[in-house]
């Protein structure tokens, strides 16, 4: 715990470390000593591979799913073919991709060079990913700043000639309407496809928990064990009552009647009955004919395929569950009460016993005994009192989780038919640009998480309100670059529905140390596994498995030439817009973090302005709508290091810009925070962007552990570059400037002569 830096944790998660030591002056003549570290990270290449394996096993249930619909009318069948066509095809795809980074990644591979961006069978994975630390020890006080390099999730493979996922996603929209809405009006809206993911998510993790806890009864029943089974009667009650909740969405009632309307029975007795809207929330059947045509298909068990739809018969399936639980609690209750009255009987026989000992002679003792009363047999052990309760609450679950995973399949089936439509491109892009921005956020996670085991106000505000994710985006919006911003929005905004967990490790074994990812698309958890010793003195919310979230957030602007012309030329709406939404979520997030935790004591600062001062500030600079406005980054950085948060920043490959903004970023802080005098701030400002290029951040980390000279990162083997030379980005810039004054002299000296 005291030296965390080079603990077995930290050894796991970032390797291949080049570090170099500074000494810089403070205003009061002392010297600080600065400490900058940079480190890849394994996963980069562990976590695409997890997520991989997770897109495969979710399209192949999918299928599963669909297949278990058993039949269609001869429209949804068309559909439900096509959409087992797009999945096939993207398991596939994604296979081939697993199968060749497991050729491509090894132990030494840590990270994704920029010269590999666009290929095929590293989509998946980040450009440059690296983590910078700077540690400064000034005064007898030690402080470290920590931001994570990443280049911008993107899929530079497909390219940027139709735009990015931002632009693509909308531009389906009315092919998804035509598709949705083009037969017996039966149509979802995003939210709700999501929430019916949510609903299957929940569903498919509740029911092996509860088939657990029932077992876990049984055991403690057949122990007589009162206490231990109170506790799991306890959690069985938990999670049932989850399930429960999530079955009684309106959604999967609505979604049952109109899979019945897509069943070929409701389509032989159409003359017979029709489909009204109720308020637009679902579909209500009525027959004229109580006779109505039976069909002549294959019947499935879960979904009732008569013309008759019972729409209560849904509500009966979820109360059964409820039901079935509170027969278990009620029967455990009597059990007890039969043990306890059965012990206050035996003691108080003991007692009777013991006092007619003593006032008869010892020799009637025994006949005496004889006639104190027997404790009533009971009819059967608890086990067998039990087990008929729990088979039943087995199969109602069982019944009530077949019938809402087809009626959300349904739900389903019409968002991946309108992805079908446009190929299999589109969810490819999304989960690529997904995992790249994955990689980044959990690389930030851990490493915030292991700088604050010790910070108690740390965790308690990570349990309550979450973490803040900065993303700082230096793209411009001109050419290729828009549609890198927009692939980036849309991978920021998906890691919303993220969620961390932390476990306890196996052991202090690299592997075991490394973090997980589990779930489905809008939906994965992953879990951080700690060493037991550092896992114990967590607190007891983190130690119980509690869901952590982050708060993603996006500022960009653009600071390059390519940035200048958009501005004049072209069009920067979507950069405003991307800054606006983020500075809202912001000042949403302060205003949950001090409505839960109004005592909370944030990190101090050198800086006279409140975090209220700082979001004024970024509110009044983006209103102002300034010319590469940089202040707005600075302003945003300085608001998510007051609340803990996680910074990151990108451009399009995490070399130049990047680097610029990096040591620029540090050099300040340095200044602010720790009174780095005036007249050595561009000196330090020289020094670091000097040291940074020479050691590698333009084309890849030289490794000194490996020893042989070699450069390391995917395909690294096939050739070993020079190291890069010394860049003088201002002498460039004025090369250039130069070039055109003489060229503008050359051509007003020919129109002089000419004339």
């Amino acid at each position: 715990m005291h030296d965390r830096d080079n603990s077995p944790m930290m050894r796991a998660v970032f390797r291949s470390t080049v570090c170099k030591v500074y000494r810089f002056q403070t205003e009061s003549s002392r010297w600080m000593l600065v400490r900058e570290q940079m480190s890849e990270s394994p996963l980069s290449s562990s976590l695409p591979k997890q997520l991989l394996s997770c897109y495969i096993q979710e399209d192949m249930r999918r299928v599963q799913e669909l297949c278990d619909l058993c039949d269609l009318s001869p429209y949804w069948d068309r559909l439900r073919t096509d959409v087992i066509a797009h999945y096939s095809q993207l398991i596939s795809t994604y296979q081939e991709t697993l199968t060749e980074l497991n050729k491509l990644t090894g132990s030494s591979c840590s990270f994704k060079a920029s010269c590999s961006k666009s290929d095929r069978y590293l989509e998946f994975i980040p450009v440059n990913l690296h983590t910078q630390r700077m540690q400064v020890t000034c005064s007898q006080r030690t402080v470290w700043y920590d931001v994570v390099t990443v280049g911008a999730p993107a899929d530079h493979y497909q390219g940027f000639k139709h735009g990015g996922l931002q632009r693509l996603l909308i531009k389906p929209d009315s092919d998804n309407k035509s598709v949705s809405s083009a037969y017996c009006g039966i149509s979802y809206s995003p939210e709700e496809s999501s929430r019916a993911r949510e609903v299957l998510s929940s569903v498919s993790q509740l029911q092996p928990l509860i088939s657990g806890l029932t077992e876990e009864l049984l055991q403690a029943a057949l122990e007589v064990n009162s206490q231990r089974l109170q506790d799991i009667l306890h959690s069985l009650a938990h999670r049932t009552e989850q399930f429960v909740h999530a079955l009684k969405d309106e959604l999967v009632k609505n979604a049952l009647l109109a899979l019945h309307t897509a069943r070929p029975a409701y389509h032989l007795s159409n003359g017979h009955a029709h489909v009204t809207h109720d308020n637009g929330t679902g579909h209500r059947l009525s027959s004229a004919n109580q006779d109505g045509l039976r069909p002549s298909i294959r019947r499935q068990e879960s979904i009732p395929q008569h013309t008759e739809y019972d729409e209560e018969e849904w509500d009966s399936v979820w109360t059964n569950v409820a039901l079935s639980l509170n027969c278990i609690i009620a029967m455990v209750d009597r059990l007890q009460e039969r043990e306890n009255r059965k012990q206050e009987v035996t003691s108080q026989t003991q007692n009777d016993v013991t006092t007619t000992s003593h006032n008869t002679d010892p020799s009637r003792a025994p006949w005496q005994a004889s006639l104190a009363p027997l404790p009533d047999p009971s009819p059967s052990p608890w086990q067998e009192q039990l087990v008929p309760l729990v088979v039943t609450l087995k199969e109602c679950v069982c019944e009530a989780v077949a019938r809402a995973r087809c009626a959300m399949t349904f739900v389903l089936l019409q968002g991946a038919a309108a992805s079908a439509c446009h190929g299999q491109a589109l969810t490819h892009r999304r989960d690529a640009v997904f995992s790249q921005a994955l990689c980044a956020v959990v690389c930030g996670f851990v490493l915030r998480l292991y700088s604050g085991l010790e910070d108690k106000v740390f965790l308690l505000q990570l349990c309550e309100v979450g973490l803040i994710t900065q993303f700082e985006g230096l793209l411009s919006t001109y050419s290729d670059e828009v549609g890198m911003l927009e692939d980036m929005e849309m991978g920021v905004s998906d890691l919303n529905r993220v969620s961390f967990k932390i476990t306890e490790a196996k052991s202090e074994q690299p592997t075991d140390l490394l973090p997980t990812v589990t779930g489905l698309r809008g939906c994965f958890c992953v879990e951080v596994p700690l060493p037991s010793e550092t896992y114990l003195l967590l607190p007891g919310e983190l130690r119980d498995g509690r869901d952590l979230r982050v708060h993603p957030l996006l500022f960009n602007i653009g600071i390059n030439q390519q940035q200048s012309l958009a501005e004049r030329f072209g069009d920067s709406s979507l950069q405003e817009r991307i800054n606006l939404r983020s500075c809202e979520m912001l000042k949403s997030y302060y205003k949950t973090l001090r409505d839960k935790l109004p005592n909370l004591t944030l990190p101090c600062s050198q800086s006279p302005l409140a975090v209220e001062d700082l979001l004024c500030s970024l509110e009044q600079s983006l209103e102002m709508k300034k010319r590469k406005n940089v202040e707005v980054l600075w302003l945003a950085a300085s608001v998510c290091r007051r609340l803990n948060g996680v910074r990151l920043t990108s451009c399009k490959s995490a070399k130049d810009r990047t680097s610029m903004s990096v040591t620029l970023e540090q050099c300040m802080l340095l200044r602010d925070e720790h009174t780095l005098s005036k007249e050595h701030f561009n000196r330090a400002l020289d020094c670091m962007r000097s040291s940074r290029l020479q050691q590698g951040q333009i084309v890849g980390c030289w490794d000194p552990e490996r020893g042989d000279g070699s450069w390391s990162g995917f395909r690294g083997e096939q050739k070993t570059p020079a190291a890069p030379g010394r860049h003088f980005y201002p002498v460039a810039l004025l090369l250039v400037t130069s070039h055109l004054l003489v060229v503008w002299l050359i051509l007003s000296m020919v129109v002089v002569i000419g004339k």
